[in-house]
């Protein structure tokens, strides 16, 4: 039996607060997720975590599985992230308005993890900035596949574009994109 490190793998990474957002914005309108009264508060589970990484893993095993969030927000989502062993990375921004933290920390861990890991063959992105054009030239580059996933309204098109296949979220979660996430 080979070991994990010669098979394959998948990589997943999360932008978690970016496809939780776009599923709050086709729930109650855009531009609703923005208002600090809506965003810094405890947060309804609306992503369907079990979908997006079943999703992953039908690409090959997976290696890694990493969320980047203000967690402190999320805690309503803590049976569905622990039944998917997720890796939790608390990010704390700098402000109401700070954006791309995540974008960034994201970006910067996929380069550091594909040049130390040889075995991560396919690189899951779950968001819809085009932040992350560089990161799909970047993993290109280093010979990687890429998926993307994201939501149809919230998703760049020219990031979609970038990616060897890009999964819409809506597809698979059922086509409901705002239901509750499930724990397992």
């Amino acid at each position: 039996m080979p070991h994990l490190h010669e098979l394959p793998c998948v990589a997943l990474y999360w932008d978690f607060e970016n496809l939780h957002a776009g599923l709050v914005e086709a729930r109650a309108g855009e531009g609703h997720y923005a208002k600090p009264d809506v965003r810094f508060k405890l947060q309804e589970p609306l992503v369907d975590v079990a979908a997006v990484t079943a999703a992953a893993i039908a690409e090959g095993p997976l290696a890694i599985h990493r969320a980047y969030c203000n967690w402190q927000f999320f805690s309503r989502y803590r049976d569905a992230l622990m039944q998917a062993g997720m890796d939790l990375v608390q990010m704390f921004p700098p402000g109401g308005a700070a954006k791309n933290g995540a974008d960034i920390r994201l970006s910067l861990d996929v380069l550091e993890d594909l040049a130390r890991l040889p075995h991560i063959r396919t690189v899951v992105v779950v968001g819809g900035d085009s932040d992350f054009l560089p990161l799909a030239q970047k993993v290109h580059a280093a010979g990687r596949r890429l998926v993307g996933v994201g939501t149809r309204p919230n998703t760049n098109r020219h990031w979609a574009g970038s990616c060897d296949a890009f999964l819409w979220y809506e597809d698979l979660a059922g086509g409901a994109a705002a239901e509750p996430a499930a724990g397992g």
